[in-house]
């Protein structure tokens, strides 16, 4: 009888717990064995952000202009300024509570870190482009193939956005947890782990009480322009949200998030395409999550949250995150570069950051979903409105 393999989060937390275990056994050749393979994985990661940025960015603008409609328009339109907002309000209010939360925690572990483990050996593997030489790239080809009907490119886009998908599922997702582990070892080894693991459980509650603060805005304006009952229409949608945050999967639960969004009185015509446009455009819950965990890791450093560098960061996962839906974890691997470039993050910042993302990824999953309802509340309502 074949066994079944458990879900990322199953395998995030196991790493998480093998990772400590790990930390307090090995030698310190072991411990470099690790750190070894997280930085040629750190450089694959950066390697694959300006593919899946081609792959996947590139065929939504095609399809989406070829499909171009006053309700997809609304949604696609309703979805950026909801993601955008998400960005800002865990911004300003992070920038509000964290610091004096988790003030100095990485500087302390950095002032106890008896140890360092450099690698054994290094491989650089630069990407083939930056992220935005390749935004350009995929608008062009994007907006190219709207204009000139190029079918032949079309359906070369969809097959490469085959290939970069594949090749996260089969190699990138699976190697995750051992990347993970390999961090959370270096860190216990290190003696940092003690000391940023009680900030790092703060951090997660942040995010999560965050996510509902924004859910209850989302509704309450949803509720205010259809002219519905707002917590009605939040509660009819926590089936949607405990299946999402269960199986981590937008997709898997579009059918659970289809029947609670007709539940809340929207017609069938508008669930049928904001609820699968919304799966892949509107990010709200994982934009919430990369910008606390991020800002809550600068303010346990110590370092200002700066609204310039914070403003590139959002602008750039926008966009950068719609080539991320239905792969685990896609959202904070294609936001390596992001980092590192408008936050000054180093791969050991980041490497953190992916261990909490990843560690309760359900969350930011059934944020988004949820979301999706209150955005076809308000579509539903604007397609309604008689032409002027």
């Amino acid at each position: 009888m074949k066994i079944k393999r458990p879900g990322i989060i199953v395998q995030i937390l196991i790493a998480i717990a093998a990772g400590v275990v790990l930390g307090r056994l090995l030698p310190d050749g072991g411990i470099r064995t690790l750190a070894t393979f997280k930085s040629i994985f750190s450089q694959l990661v950066k390697f694959l952000v300006p593919l899946i940025i081609l792959g996947f960015v590139t065929p939504a603008i095609a399809d989406a202009g070829r499909s171009a409609g006053r309700l997809l328009l609304i949604t696609v339109a309703l979805a950026y300024a909801s993601t955008l907002f998400a960005g800002y309000f865990a911004l300003f209010a992070g920038k509000a509570i964290l610091p004096p939360l988790l003030g100095g925690g990485l500087d302390a572990a950095a002032a106890t870190a008896a140890k360092t483990f450099p690698p054994l050996f290094k491989i650089p593997i630069p990407p083939i482009a930056d992220v935005i030489s390749s935004l350009v790239l995929s608008f062009l080809i994007g907006l190219g193939i709207i204009a000139r009907s190029a079918d032949a490119v079309l359906h070369v886009a969809h097959q490469f956005r085959d290939i970069v998908s594949w090749a996260i599922s089969k190699f990138f997702v699976p190697l995750l947890p051992v990347y993970v582990m390999s961090v959370i070892a270096e860190t216990m080894a290190s003696g940092r782990l003690a000391v940023i693991a009680g900030p790092c459980v703060k951090l997660m509650a942040v995010c999560l009480a965050f996510e509902w603060t924004l859910l209850a805005i989302q509704y309450s304006a949803a509720g205010a322009i259809a002219g519905r009952n707002p917590f009605r229409a939040l509660v009819n949608m926590l089936p949607a949200y405990f299946t999402g945050f269960g199986c981590c999967s937008s997709a898997a639960t579009i059918p659970v998030t289809m029947r609670q969004t007709l539940k809340n009185g929207v017609s069938e015509e508008t669930a049928g395409l904001v609820v699968p446009l919304c799966a892949n455009v509107h990010l709200a819950g994982s934009m919430t999550n990369m910008v606390v965990y991020a800002a809550g890791l600068m303010a346990m450093a110590g370092e200002p949250i700066q609204l310039a560098a914070f403003t590139e960061f959002i602008l750039m996962i926008s966009v950068i995150a719609v080539a991320a839906p239905g792969v685990p974890g896609g959202v904070v691997l294609a936001s390596a570069t992001v980092a590192e470039t408008a936050l000054g993050f180093t791969p050991e910042r980041y490497a953190i950051l992916i261990a909490i993302y990843m560690a309760l990824d359900g969350m930011s999953t059934a944020c988004n979903l949820t979301g999706d309802g209150a955005l076809a509340l308000i579509a539903d309502k604007f397609k309604s409105r008689p032409k002027a």
